[in-house]
């Protein structure tokens, strides 16, 4: 991984970073520290390694490593300590590591959120949808935004090229040197997308967020938790006390009220519900789709109604933006800026048009990879044209979700395609009969129903089928430029794979297969 490092920064003594930290080991005097990281490979003379437990191995057994390139110290567990009591080194244990890592990272870079106005968004659905809207939002209103999720790190715009080490939220030394790099090139407001997996897994710790926002729970993410509870848990520790100053929650969700019960249990900072029903602080009414793509909708706050309108389709989309629209206005951004970014905001492979010419299918490219979100995508589009869905699982991922995706893209599509998303170490056959299996279940009369192995077969076999008055929708990787195969990662774009299949068809008169 490229991390992302500020410019400068200044060396810190390890007696000041691991202060009240209550670690265990020799701090000596006068040692200093000028970066972290838990990647034995990142490590430059100077810095503090962390050596983390693992699935398979522990990061101890990488710290000689780590020294013979600089490390000065290291951060690990007591397991962790134990490995190394012969290291050259200073080696401090502690009793939850992650934690401890977050911490020293923010005092290392100086506490770089305290400098920013800082958004974090968690949801089953919608995070990469409500990010975007926010930055458009906070541009329209002058603001230099940052952004940090799922489709990458963007500032002002503009995309800050780097590996990454996670899908959604960075770990916390990469995400703190990530914002105080923002804070350095004169970001304002930064808005992050907050997974599952960092809350559990403590990304963001050391941060306490100007405002927060919950979306929406659905089933995914049971590779890595152990029930649907546990993943509950761990987007409801994004609410409590002392995470943020301000928390807005959509409570039509289950899920949201309970959280937003819990905040008004606890009591510290402002909540702001958000819903359809007469006793949210946001009301949103009168939704109606304005053809091919986007939307509008009333919301009424404060006895006020404000005309809210989207360049996106569904309803779906709405509540993301209206859950947008109460954090934006909860740090100050006026709500006449705010609907003037969110009215032409655009988001890379979520609804995403794929521009074809005169005379071609409307084709959606959507990041849709869960039940919920394949419903919705769906929804958004019914009633435009003839519509065709391209839908596939991921491998090495929760496996009981894919015949309730087959089963949703199948109930709303007049054709559907099965085919492979990212398939890893598991066989491509095996995850589409799964997906199949469910599909056929839910497959109403007069649908039609495809299995077409390789994802660019099944594209050209929607494109084959398609002309003027038809819609595809090409769902579950959205925005990925790759597709991720057991020993590979290969070229792949759904935008580009749909356009070369059009171009093609029409000039090399593909059959109807």
């Amino acid at each position: 991984m490229t991390s992302i490092r500020p410019e400068s920064i200044d060396p810190a003594p390890l007696t000041d970073l691991v202060a009240g930290l209550g670690l265990v080991g020799p701090v000596p005097g006068g040692l200093t520290v000028s970066g972290i990281a838990l990647s034995s490979g990142e490590i430059r003379p100077g810095w503090l390694y962390v050596a983390l437990p693992g699935t398979r191995r522990h990061g101890a057994e990488f710290a000689h490593a780590a020294v013979d390139s600089g490390a000065v110290a290291v951060l690990t567990d007591d397991d962790g300590a134990a490995r190394l009591a012969d290291l050259s080194v200073p080696v401090l244990a502690a009793d939850d590591v992650r934690a401890a890592m977050a911490e020293v990272s923010a005092r290392l870079f100086g506490r770089p959120a305290e400098r920013l106005t800082t958004l974090g968004v968690t949801g089953t659905n919608g995070k990469t949808t409500t990010v975007a809207l926010m930055e458009a939002a906070l541009a329209a209103a002058g603001r230099t935004p940052g952004t940090i999720g799922t489709i990458g790190f963007r500032l002002a715009g503009r995309e800050l090229p780097s590996g990454r080490s996670t899908v959604t939220t960075p770990e916390s030394p990469d995400l703190q040197a990530l914002l105080a790099v923002m804070a350095e090139r004169g970001a304002e407001a930064v808005a992050v997308e907050v997974s599952s997996h960092a809350m559990a897994l403590s990304r963001v710790d050391a941060i306490e967020f100007d405002a927060v926002g919950f979306l929406n729970l659905g089933r995914d993410h049971l590779d890595f938790h152990a029930s649907m509870e546990d993943y509950f848990n761990a987007k409801a520790r994004l609410f409590e006390p002392g995470r943020a100053r301000a928390s807005v929650v959509w409570i039509d969700d289950e899920a949201g009220a309970e959280i937003a019960r819990r905040v008004a249990e606890h009591g510290q900072g402002r909540l702001i519900t958000v819903g359809t029903g007469a006793g949210a602080d946001y009301r949103m009414s009168g939704y109606r789709a304005v053809p091919p793509l986007g939307g509008v909708a009333t919301v009424t706050r404060g006895g006020e109604d404000l005309p809210l309108e989207l360049s996106l389709p569904g309803e779906y989309n709405m509540t993301d933006a209206v859950v947008a629209l109460a954090m934006l206005e909860a740090v100050g951004v006026p709500a006449e800026a705010a609907l003037r970014g969110l009215r032409t905001a655009q988001v890379p492979g979520r609804m995403q048009k794929v521009d074809l010419g005169d005379g071609a299918p409307l084709v959606v490219v959507d990041f849709a990879h869960t039940p919920q979100a394949v419903d919705a995508a769906l929804r958004s589009l019914s009633g435009i044209g003839r519509l065709i869905c391209i839908v596939g699982c991921g491998g090495d991922r929760d496996a009981e979700k894919r015949p309730h995706m087959g089963a949703a893209a199948a109930r709303l599509s007049d054709v559907t395609i099965v085919t492979d998303d990212n398939p890893r170490t598991e066989d491509t056959a095996a995850i589409r009969a799964e997906v199949m299996a469910g599909a056929a279940e839910a497959l109403p009369a007069g649908a039609q129903l495809l299995e077409v192995p390789g994802r660019r077969a099944a594209i050209e076999a929607a494109m084959s089928r398609a002309d003027g008055d038809t819609v595809v929708a090409i769902l579950g990787k959205g925005h990925e430029r790759g597709q991720i195969l057991a020993d590979r990662t290969v070229d792949f774009d759904d935008v580009e794979e749909a356009a070369r299949a059009w171009g093609c068809g029409r000039e090399e008169g593909v059959p109807d297969a």
